[in-house]
């Protein structure tokens, strides 16, 4: 009779299981999700570079930035978002770990955005916390 070795029940099914269809789905719809919201926040602080009076200034808010200093944090934060979508897509996995920082700092950005452009904002957010949730829970599945 011969002894089967005795695994850890954390690491029982996942060393010789294939990764679950549902769970590249949400990966992909990740990597997609942070290409395009990268795209859509370049071409929001495009917007607000070239178009000063496109956006709506508020009074009284902490965070009160000139038009053109909200232009190039959407516009650096968009570019960096849109090329860790490749990288996530690629299946790096410092691809995911930049991707989950890079979403939470893009949230951030885009919560201290409401006053000027709030649906858009809160939108960008939404889509923000998707991509951490299927990139924390499920990114390791893309790399087997």
């Amino acid at each position: 009779m011969t002894e089967q070795p005795v695994r850890n029940y954390q690491d029982a099914g996942r060393q010789d299981d294939p990764p679950s269809s549902v769970a590249r789905g949400f990966i992909v719809f990740a990597a997609v999700m942070m290409i395009m919201a990268g795209a859509f926040q370049t071409l929001a602080g495009l917007v607000a570079l070239f178009e000063n009076e496109f956006y709506v200034t508020t009074r009284n808010y902490l965070l009160k930035f000139d038009a053109t200093t909200w232009g190039w944090i959407h516009l650096l934060i968009g570019l960096m978002v849109f090329f860790a979508g490749f990288a996530v897509m690629s299946g790096q996995t410092w691809g995911r770990v930049v991707g989950i920082t890079l979403a939470g700092l893009s949230a951030l950005t885009n919560f201290a955005f409401l006053p000027y452009y709030p649906f858009w904002s809160l939108t960008i957010v939404a889509l923000d916390v998707f991509v951490i949730w299927a990139l924390a829970a499920h990114g390791r599945d893309i790399t087997r």
